[in-house]
């Protein structure tokens, strides 16, 4: 399946069906990213429920703590 990650071209495994499975894929933790689907932001809760097909665009933003 080929997705779009970050602006970049990405071939991932086709049997991956949903956002959830996506996002673990990419080695991403699920509690530390901002997902934006197609455009739209999608609350965690949706992402085991969304399916994801060939063409599909994300924006995955890493949340980062620190701070002085």
């Amino acid at each position: 399946m080929q997705l779009t990650v970050n602006g970049e071209a990405r071939e991932l495994n086709g049997a991956l069906t949903h956002l959830d499975q996506v996002i673990d894929a990419l080695g991403h933790h699920p509690r530390l990213v901002v997902v934006e689907f197609n455009g739209l932001i999608l609350t965690p809760e949706r992402w085991g429920t969304q399916p994801v097909q060939d063409g599909d665009s994300l924006e995955i933003v890493t949340i980062v703590g620190g701070g002085s």
